[in-house]
């Protein structure tokens, strides 16, 4: 019973909440320094990649489709073939790679070619994207995958 006369039991169902998990501020600290620079690489591509306001955004794209290759090096990288330092993944998969890429852009352009006037370059750039994004993860994967399948297939 509190003071007012009422059970602390009712507010949680009868359930005793879990103990918080610390917070890791380094691991706060290596997603921030990851986004702030994969932020600067993406804007560098991006003013060096040719674009105009109603063709084919080619910044965002070879950002975003280089980004999800990255992505599938790295996955394949710290599961399958050693375990980095437990800071390597938030900084290069959340915040690297994450400030990196920029599928929100992806979704403001492909909007304004429509605003534009040009509904097939918007769902032509909306499904290269797409596709583009999802065979380049897999060819990120493939890329580490097949020298070491290789190696063990010579080793045979």
């Amino acid at each position: 019973m509190t003071q007012q006369g009422t059970s602390t039991l009712g507010r949680t169902g009868g359930r005793r909440r879990k103990p918080r998990r610390p917070r890791r501020w380094d691991v706060v600290a290596v997603i921030a320094v990851g986004g702030a620079v994969g932020a600067v690489a993406r804007q560098l591509v991006s003013e060096a990649l040719p674009g105009s306001a109603r063709g084919f955004p080619v910044g965002t794209f070879v950002v975003n489709v280089s980004g999800c290759v990255l992505i599938g090096v790295l996955m394949v990288s710290i599961v399958e073939v050693r375990r980095p330092h437990r800071l390597v993944r938030p900084f290069v998969g959340v915040g690297l790679l994450g400030g990196y890429t920029t599928f929100s852009t992806y979704a403001v352009e492909t909007q304004r070619l429509i605003e534009a006037g040009d509904p097939r370059m918007a769902f032509a750039y909306f499904g290269a994207t797409i596709i583009g994004a999802l065979l380049a993860v897999q060819a990120g994967v493939l890329l580490i995958r097949l020298p070491r399948a290789l190696l063990h297939w010579r080793k045979r």
